[in-house]
């Protein structure tokens, strides 16, 4: 019997994979955007080092705070400065609809400024989850996470799809633990263990770093052999960023995701254009690009857009 064999004999149907290609191609790469997130503790000096490999990565930055303002505290030092957008409400759907403005704007990177309290901030995710729970689950989390879990994936979906460099900050949960100081005494040190985000949010990034109260920098992971392991004590963002960029620059060029608003808008486009673009969007992986409705300017993602384009002229209703 091969190994691929259906275990459960001639009877078991095969899962409908609907019009799925499974035509193998060969493997390319292309010049990217930089996917990095920064966890540490309170004090641990990710904000900061988040604006200045901001900074390196693009001198037009933009910042969605939920910080209350803490990174404008730091605007104009060495040169570092950016446009701002503070947010008193962490629903997921605001943080898509925050980059679907700064990718409207044309803002060549982004810092979220932190993502943790779009998890467990006001009207966060967990927020989500609990009211949904209460509301129409009977109390019942697993039922509250059948709205949580979309909302949620659609968010981190269009945080990786953001057309310009994105980088995130994360508050880490703190622990306590006896280590041995240069006195040879035992003293208490503060810990982050793990980012205050939904679990294995941090491994969607190409980099992520954690920051302790030293102010030491250790990349965890990396897709870029160059800061693989790196150790950096007080980190000077704008060198990361540099090394970052050489890596992410190699390549072919990538596809402009507005190009494809430009197809999807053009008076003569039909349905069967709309349905093949839309193939194509997904075979790239960006229809959770946000942006702006060209029409009304409501946050939406590149593949809602070119679909409910295509319903419109299924409908008779665009012009």
């Amino acid at each position: 019997m091969s190994r691929l064999s259906n275990p459960s004999g001639p009877a078991a149907r095969p899962a409908d994979t609907g019009s799925t290609d499974f035509t193998f191609a060969a493997a390319t790469r292309e010049k990217a955007k930089a996917r990095l997130a920064i966890m540490g503790v309170s004090g641990s000096g990710k904000t900061w080092t988040g604006l200045r490999l901001t900074h390196g990565l693009s001198p037009r930055f933009a910042v969605i705070d939920t910080e209350r303002g803490a990174a404008s505290k730091y605007a104009g030092i060495n040169g570092v400065t950016f446009d701002t957008l503070q947010l008193h409400s962490y629903h997921p759907n605001n943080l898509i609809g925050a980059l679907a403005a700064a990718a409207n704007a044309g803002y060549e990177a982004v810092l979220v400024d932190s993502l943790s309290h779009f998890w467990s901030g006001t009207e966060g995710t967990l927020e989500q989850v609990d009211r949904a729970a209460k509301q129409r689950f009977g109390n019942n989390t697993f039922g509250g996470w059948k709205e949580g879990t979309p909302l949620q994936n659609a968010m981190v979906d269009a945080l990786l799809s953001y057309p310009g460099h994105l980088v995130a900050t994360m508050r880490a949960h703190t622990e306590w633990s006896l280590q041995t100081n240069a006195n040879g005494k035992k003293e208490p040190v503060r810990l982050g263990t793990r980012p205050e985000q939904r679990r294995g949010v941090e491994y969607e990034f190409d980099v992520v770093a954690q920051m302790d109260t030293e102010n030491t920098f250790t990349v965890i992971k990396s897709r870029c052999p160059d800061l693989h392991a790196l150790v950096l004590e007080r980190p000077d963002g704008a060198d990361i960023a540099k090394t970052l960029l050489g890596w992410l620059d190699e390549g072919a060029a990538g596809v402009d995701p507005t190009t494809y608003v430009d197809r999807a808008t053009a008076k003569k486009v039909t349905f069967e254009q709309l349905g093949e673009l839309r193939q194509e969007v997904d075979a790239r992986g960006l229809q959770a690009t946000p942006l702006l409705d060209p029409a009304d300017g409501t946050a939406t993602t590149l593949g809602d857009y070119i679909q409910a384009r295509g319903l419109a002229l299924k409908n008779g209703a665009a012009s």
